[in-house]
């Protein structure tokens, strides 16, 4: 039985022509489908660090009113002067804090690497922010757009 086997094995060279196009072509197939997905996951991280950066100026403006109460705004180069450690993708920033009953909001506007940009329109709330998918190309209303896809 043993020699038989190895006369069998020894017969057989390797693949032939026709099975190397069969693999190259699942191969082709799986790559078509992947390489789309991986970027649609690329850009939407990609906005998702955007909306980060705003969450964290948002919160870095509450602790700069925090320690100066007179103050009517929050800009964000006032922020980067301690309250946050950097801009990230933040190219403007306005907080205006809450006046009696209305929510806090901010304005500002982002620039993603891949073209992407998104612009936080007066009177943006964190809320809105935080709701806003990743893949979304308007948020609440319009109020924030999402541009450049």
């Amino acid at each position: 039985m043993k020699k038989f086997l190895q006369k069998k094995l020894k017969e057989q060279k390797g693949m032939t022509l026709i099975e190397l196009l069969a693999v190259i072509v699942i191969i082709a197939i799986i790559a078509a489908i992947a390489i789309p997905a991986i970027g649609n996951i690329i850009e939407n991280s990609r906005v998702g660090a955007a909306k980060s950066d705003a969450l964290s100026a948002f919160a870095g403006a509450e602790l700069y009113l925090a320690d100066n109460p007179s103050a009517t705004s929050v800009t964000l180069a006032q922020l980067e002067d301690g309250y946050i450690d950097d801009a990230g993708t933040l190219d403007s920033f306005t907080y205006t804090p809450a006046a009696g009953s209305t929510v806090a909001s901010f304005e500002g506007a982002s620039k993603v690497s891949g073209g992407i940009e998104i612009a936080y329109a007066a009177g943006t709330t964190k809320a809105m922010v935080s709701a806003l998918p990743n893949n979304s190309e308007t948020g609440d209303g319009g109020t924030i757009t999402i541009t450049g896809r």
